[in-house]
């Protein structure tokens, strides 16, 4: 082979003299062959860390080649421009061995060998586009595959390598087919050119490839191509292969200990300086120096921030900004009506046009109307905005937003600066459910290839890679548990942070042999990327085929997703949007639905008064279970303490309840409710504060205030908000001389005083929160108020049928019906549709059969459907008569025994048979029958069943079914007919355990579970209800505690029961128990918990707390012999609590009567129960005393 001359130059000879010859240049070196983080679970490479090795190693150059993708191309471009070195983009693309369509291959191994792609310049960067995208989208099998077919199509601009052992001319050398090795290597050659083919050579230290490289060498040399010597780099430095091997079983779902695993077979798989590179090929050093040959072609220069968006195509006739002007002024006369013309008005719209135009982005505000115009022409709900768009005038007549921005006092320069232009970034809320209609809408306008989804990328956060690690390393679940919920709970937590604020955590590190390990291998691999995901409303909208500008690849549903991240794709130009599914937007429209169909009523939103009484007072009483941005705990507090009684109170609250905005919270309600004087800086303040009692809440007061005082332009009062959120200290200081400056000239403000507004708006402007975004979302959470407040049946009704699949919404929502009186019906198969439904007359709801959990949505609609076919005229059809009738009459494919099981344990055919366990044996018998009917249909003979319907077996009972002789099976006790149904519904539907002790309950508890979260008393109070789960658990220093599941008639909670809480039980607790807690209420967590000081048991709780029961004794009716009776009964149950009778005549007049000491009672059940039996009923009360148990100081508090 022709060899070539290596980049280096020998030292020339000394001449005669005495001063020292000049050093040997450096050898120099580039690789080629890098994996990083992108090789999702087997690279261990950050971009950053890369790019920063190369500069210290002095290359002035390093590559991204990761497995069969390019996610992390832009993000490894942009660092590598940061740390000055050259980025040479490439990927080691899978080659399938034949047509990447052929897809019979059954291992991965033979699907796909590997092959190295790197880019020279633009022309190959598209082409390594092209030939990715395609592998993802049309070779997938096993590995997203190409074929030589598209390398030929898509070859120039791009320098191919052979590849590792995995590459096809390799593999024929490890089958001992030279001859193919040679084939296969000609082909290349021929396809990329034989000056940009290059045979690869690799040394990690292993025998098969010592041999392998020994061929390869041969080889290049008969065939008169060049070598390429390459390290294949998964982790940047030698020591990070301990780690890195962890990352592989993290990937694979190894054990580490397990021998069989996949691994990599030495420790040289590291980013190698020039000189490690030359040791380990000293026969052919020209191999190391022609990385230096492929570094100088590698030229490409990826054009960064220049937008690429597509044009809109407007109607003939029109350029795009006249069919713009065009559609905003006729939006214009629809919005403001006769005011339409109003110089105000005229002149804010022009000017915003001026500045789109200016900007380009026309045609960004035409997509972003067509699609909105194209989602409310078909009836999908879209919200009123969100983000800063609701400041653009333009966005609000073209109905992009629902918001009048000079009603809220929101600015266009807020959303596009005309003194520094950004990109526009407008965020869509759609209905939930219909949101993928509309991005159908835009793949059909602009073209399937022109639209995808965005990718997403999870990494190996805090939690999450203890979890992984521990699990590989082989420690139990329990102690990895232990472990990872030491890491406080924050999004933005690290594992350095994590040691730092959690001294139980660095004494774990510190003290004990295994927390080490994991913690030293997950500070290692903390962030890397670890698989991806879709965005949940990305979507990019390119100017012809997709791929001309980002490479795709298809989601685990077989949908496209772009392979660039959401501000990779910003970075290259591509038009992103966020298409949002908000479920509160279809709530609003569900409800809005049922209001019409029950009342005729048809609600338009924007006609909704924004002063409804009743929706004010459910704020203020914090009654906002299912209100949107409202129902938090937090937000409760708040509603009470601020009392909102206008619409610009809600807004404000969306904006206070955040972190620093948060402490402006009392300033606000002490201002508000009158404690305090509203106070300004200046006077020229008060109207722009005067709606916040003047506190300083929103970016665009401080914007407001610049120019006001200082005379900034809008945009100028923008450039200064961004600044001081940033606090770059030049730039402040800058900031600071201009609005002193202004303040003096505008309004004769001293230098001393501006100086001291300027401190103040700076302190407001690092956390003021957009108006733009929080009057949408307090707007909404108006309107979701005001139809709670005046159609709660329908609203409650609607947030059910939107919560289907999450029981412990479904029974939160459940106990707020019953607490606003609404009656929740059980489901049934001749009442129940498949959503939740209204009767408004008689205030109710009735269940849903596709909330019952195992009934499937296929088998809901049929069953709906075949009671609605060939019914009467009252909605609810031809009923079912008998489980017989409901199996023949639907599909007998769709319905099954787990189905029928699932429906008789819910309930929903008591209106066949009462007696669950009757119908349950009699599943069998009607599966069978309907078989038979279902295989003489399909034969064509007609049934007895087709011919007469089911059997006339007796007169139908009120509900249509029909009444047969029951078979003599007793039915289910009440508590496993309780249990399945909150197994099935996710609540009780006939009853409840806790009814038997519904009193006692209610005399026995301070606070109720569902009023925890809003709990104004003392934060240690007493809760009574039901354990249904007891969970047994040891500290790390192993002393017993336990965590309980708890509930009352209102909803359930969990209960610490700490150390010393557990020990002072007197008596083993267990499901089922009815107890009392003593405990304080947990705010922390959403929902709140409790932790226990103490735990009764029912008894100990009735010997305890009981000091009084009060007898209803009607003396009309009393006799000689029932006061005797009376005497007897009490005196069979002597006790501590005192005795009191309420005598009662007629007419309402009564006396109370302290009975003696000798007839103090001992509260039992049996007595209760006989005291039942006796008074004809619950004519008793209890009365418990107020006793709380002193805090103790709780076991983690530090002395």
């Amino acid at each position: 082979m022709a060899e070539s001359t290596p980049q280096t130059t020998s030292p020339a000879p000394a001449a005669p003299s005495e001063t020292a010859a000049p050093a040997p240049a450096p050898r120099q070196f580039v690789h080629l062959h890098v994996h990083t983080e992108y090789s999702l679970l087997d690279g261990a490479c950050r971009t950053a860390d890369l790019a920063a090795k190369a500069k210290a190693l002095g290359m002035p150059a390093v590559t991204i080649s990761d497995h069969g993708n390019m996610y992390g191309a832009i993000e490894f471009f942009k660092e590598c421009k940061s740390a000055g070195v050259k980025a040479i983009i490439g990927c080691e693309v899978y080659l399938a061995p034949g047509s990447r369509h052929d897809k019979k291959s059954t291992s991965a191994r033979d699907a796909s060998t590997h092959l190295l792609l790197l880019c020279k310049d633009k022309e190959g960067y598209h082409n390594l586009i092209k030939i990715v995208s395609d592998a993802h989208m049309y070779g997938f099998h096993y590995k997203p595959r190409t074929d030589k077919e598209m390398l030929r199509k898509h070859s120039k601009g791009l320098i191919c390598t052979s590849a590792c052992l995995k590459g096809e001319v390799a593999q024929a050398i490890i089958a001992g087919d030279i001859a193919a090795a040679e084939k296969s290597a000609l082909e290349f050659a021929e396809i990329f050119g034989k000056d940009d083919f290059y045979i690869e050579v690799a040394n990690h230290g292993v025998e098969l490839q010592r041999t392998v490289n020994k061929e390869l060498i041969a080889l290049a040399k008969r065939l008169d191509l060049k070598l390429v010597a390459t390290n294949d780099v998964h982790y940047v430095e030698k020591e990070h292969a301990a780690a890195h091997d962890v990352l592989l079983c993290i990937g694979t779902g190894s054990m580490l200990a397990d021998e069989k695993r996949m691994r990599y077979p030495s420790q040289e798989f590291y980013f190698k300086s020039a000189d490690e590179m030359y040791e380990l090929f000293p026969d052919c050093p020209e191999a190391v120096a022609n990385t230096m040959e492929i570094c100088d072609k590698c030229n490409l220069k990826i054009d960064l921030g220049i937008n690429k968006y597509p044009a809109y195509d407007p109607p003939e006739g029109f350029t795009r900004m006249g069919y713009l002007r065009h559609l905003c002024y006729e939006g214009m006369k629809e919005r403001y009506g006769a005011r339409a013309g109003d110089k105000e008005l005229t002149d804010r719209l022009d000017y915003e046009l001026t500045i789109l135009e200016k900007t380009g982005f026309i045609s960004y505000f035409l997509i972003v109307w067509d699609f909105i115009n194209a989602a409310r022409e078909r009836g999908i709900p879209v919200g009123p905005g969100r983000g800063s768009a609701a400041g653009a005038m333009i966005a609000y007549v073209l109905k992009i937003t629902d918001l009048d921005p000079i009603r809220y006092g929101l600015f266009f320069e807020r959303f596009l600066n005309p003194e520094r232009v950004s990109p526009p970034d407008i965020d869509v809320d759609f209905c939930y459910n219909r949101r993928p209609e509309v991005i159908d809408y835009v793949r059909r306008k602009y073209g399937e290839s022109s639209v995808a989804q965005i990718i997403t990328f999870g990494t190996l956060g805090a939690k999450m890679v203890v979890r992984d690690v521990g699990r590989t390393l082989g420690l139990s679940y329990g102690e990895t548990d232990r472990l990872a919920k030491m890491i406080p709970f924050d999004p933005k937590m690290t594992l350095e942070k994590a040691l730092k604020e959690n001294p139980e955590f660095q004494r774990a590190y510190e003290e004990e042999e295994n927390p080490r390990q994991v913690i030293d291998f997950a500070l290692t691999l903390e962030g890397l990327t670890r698989q991806t995901g879709v965005h949940a409303a990305g979507v990019v909208i390119a100017d012809g085929d997709l791929t001309d500008q980002v490479p795709l690849a298809r989601d685990d549903s077989g949908g496209v997703v772009t392979q660039y991240a959401m501000d990779p794709l910003g970075e290259v130009g591509a038009l992103k949007m966020d298409f949002l599914g908000l479920k509160t937007l279809t709530v609003i429209q569900d409800c809005l639905d049922m209001i019409e169909k029950t009342t005729g009523k048809k609600i338009v939103l924007h006609e909704i008064p924004l002063d409804d009484e009743a929706s004010y007072e459910m704020l203020c009483k914090a009654q906002n279970v299912g209100l949107f941005q409202v129902e938090s705990p937090g937000m409760c507090d708040l509603c009470r303490r601020l009392k909102p009684s206008n619409i610009e109170d809600i807004i404000a609250l969306v904006a206070l309840y955040r972190p620093g905005p948060m402490e402006n919270i009392p300033a606000y309600g002490d201002r508000k409710m009158g404690k305090v004087p509203i106070e300004y800086d200046h006077p020229l303040l008060e109207p722009i504060l005067k709606d916040t009692y003047g506190v300083m809440i929103y970016q665009e007061q401080v914007m407001q205030a610049a120019s006001v005082l200082a005379g900034y332009t809008l945009g100028q009062a923008d450039l200064l908000r961004r600044a001081m959120g940033k606090k770059k200290l030049e730039e402040m200081i800058k900031q600071r001389e201009m609005f002193v400056k202004g303040c003096g000239e505008k309004h004769g403000i001293t230098p001393e005083r501006a100086s001291e507004i300027f401190d103040v708006l700076e302190k407001f402007a690092g956390y003021g929160f957009n108006k733009a975004h929080s009057a949408c979302y307090g707007y909404l959470a108006y309107i979701t108020t005001y139809l709670k407040a005046n159609y709660p049946v329908q609203f409650i009704a609607a947030l059910l049928s939107n919560e289907l699949d999450n029981t412990d919404k479904i029974s939160l929502f459940i106990a707020e019906a019953k607490n606003m009186g609404i009656s929740v019906l059980p489901p049934c198969i001749n009442n129940s549709e498949a959503a939740f439904s209204v009767n408004a007359e008689h205030r109710s709801i009735r269940f849903g059969l596709a909330a019952i959990k195992n009934v499937g949505g296929a088998v809901v609609e049929q069953i709906v459907a075949a009671r609605k076919k060939d019914g009467g005229g009252d909605g609810l059809g031809n009923p079912f008569k008998s489980l017989t009738d409901l199996c023949v009459r639907v599909e007998s494919r769709s319905i099954n025994r787990k189905t029928l099981e699932s429906l008789i344990k819910a309930g929903a055919t008591d209106v066949l048979d009462t007696n669950r366990a009757r119908l349950c044996e009699e599943i069998d018998a009607a599966l069978s029958e309907a078989s038979a009917v279902s295989r003489d249909r399909e034969s064509g003979q007609v049934s007895m069943f087709d011919m007469f319907g089911p059997p006339p077996e007796a007169p139908a009972n009120g509900n249509g079914a029909r009444k047969k002789a029951p078979r003599q099976t007793p039915d289910w006790p009440l508590t496993e007919r309780l249990q399945n149904e909150k197994e099935l519904l996710g609540f009780y539907v006939t009853g409840h355990p806790l009814d038997n002790y519904l009193k006692e309950v209610t005399t026995l508890q301070m606070c109720r579970i569902a009023d925890m979260a809003g709990w104004e008393g003392e934060d240690d109070t007493r809760f009574a209800g039901l354990l249904t789960k007891v969970e047994q658990r040891l500290t790390k220093d192993k002393r017993p505690w336990m965590r309980l599941t708890f509930e009352d008639t209102t909803g359930g909670t969990e209960v610490l029961v700490f150390p010393d809480a557990y020990n002072a039980l007197k008596a083993p607790l267990k499901a089922g128990d009815v107890v009392v807690v003593h405990g304080q209420i947990d705010r922390r967590e959403d929902p709140p918990k409790i932790k226990a000081s103490e735990i009764l048991t029912l008894d100990e709780a009735r010997e305890r707390l009981y000091t009084q029961v009060t007898l209803e004794i009607p003396l009309q009716s009393w006799t000689a012999d029932k006061w005797v009776e009376l005497q007897d009964l009490l005196l069979n149950y002597p006790g501590g609590t005192r005795l009191c009778l309420r005598c009662t005549r007629g007419r309402g007049r009564s006396v109370e009567l302290e009975a003696n000491e000798t007839y103090n009672v001992g509260i039992s059940h049996d007595m209760l129960t006989t005291l039942r039996t006796f008074l004809g009923g619950d004519n008793y009360e209890l009365l418990a005393g107020r006793y709380v148990p002193a805090k103790k100081k709780r076991f983690w508090a530090k002395n």
